[in-house]
């Protein structure tokens, strides 16, 4: 398998906090990498760097061979890199189609002037856009909420709107940040289906995920951070043994499952 996506030595420091300390992880094209800790171990910290939304203090992230540390995050996404965040950033106001046309737009050329005069290309691609849309909202199962307003979607549906939106970009590689995060069981249990399926479509998955059922049972990879090191990286069942991880994480708290 070939690396995909690398971090080298990335550092992030706020003043005199590093958050994110001299961190080394290579995800292979078609993994899915399941990054854990504890609260404050640095893991949005280091979405945010490889995501461009932080410039590190200290290393570099390399996606297919490029370079991208300095990259603005609209760059980073153009790349072939897309994400969810912790708190859901829906336009609560559109369709669960609108909201995932926005990730698709990315990829139009249509400027200013196209769009004004609403000329044949512009209609092109608009339509283009919103059948791509559709066959994503289809892939990930909520081809029933089409024209649904994104605020009145129940909860499981609107992280999964996120996650189609992400899709729609045609990412090499999907970062999620806490995708069960309010979930029930069953919502869980469908996106780990989902993270599955999207991974055998060709996409890599990087996650950071509380739920040990669901970090443990859905990656193939698993990198812990504590104080902003990485203190483990193995398969699951190498990690869930490691006396370092216990320590630090799995044995603070019994997890929900």
């Amino acid at each position: 398998m070939s690396v995909l996506l690398e971090a080298k030595s990335v550092t992030m420091q706020f003043g005199g906090l590093k958050a994110v300390d001299a961190v080394d992880m290579a995800i292979n094209q078609g993994e899915i990498r399941a990054l854990i800790g504890p609260n404050g171990a640095g893991k949005t910290t280091l979405f945010n760097v490889i995501s461009g939304i932080y410039i590190p203090t200290g290393g570099q992230v390399y996606l297919d061979g490029e370079e991208i540390t300095k990259l603005r995050p609209h760059q980073v996404t153009a790349r072939g890199i897309a994400r969810t965040f912790q708190n859901l950033q829906l336009f609560n106001q559109l369709s669960s189609l609108d909201n995932v046309m926005v990730g698709r737009h990315i990829h139009t050329n249509s400027n200013i002037v196209s769009t004004f005069l609403h000329t044949p290309k512009m209609k092109f691609e608009e339509e283009k856009c919103r059948e791509e849309s559709l066959e994503v909202l289809d892939f990930v199962g909520m081809s029933q909420y089409v024209e649904t307003q994104a605020a009145n979607l129940p909860y499981g549906r609107k992280r999964v709107l996120e996650i189609a939106r992400a899709l729609a970009s045609k990412p090499k590689i999907i970062m999620l940040d806490e995708p069960c995060a309010g979930m029930n069981p069953t919502e869980k249990e469908d996106l780990m289906i989902l993270i599955r399926k999207i991974r055998d479509s060709g996409v890599t998955v990087l996650l950071v995920e509380h739920n040990m059922r669901v970090a443990m049972g859905v990656s193939d990879m698993v990198t812990v951070l504590d104080y902003g090191k990485k203190i483990s990286e193995d398969v699951p069942e190498i990690v869930q043994h490691d006396p370092l991880v216990i320590e630090a994480y799995l044995g603070k708290e019994e997890e929900e499952v």
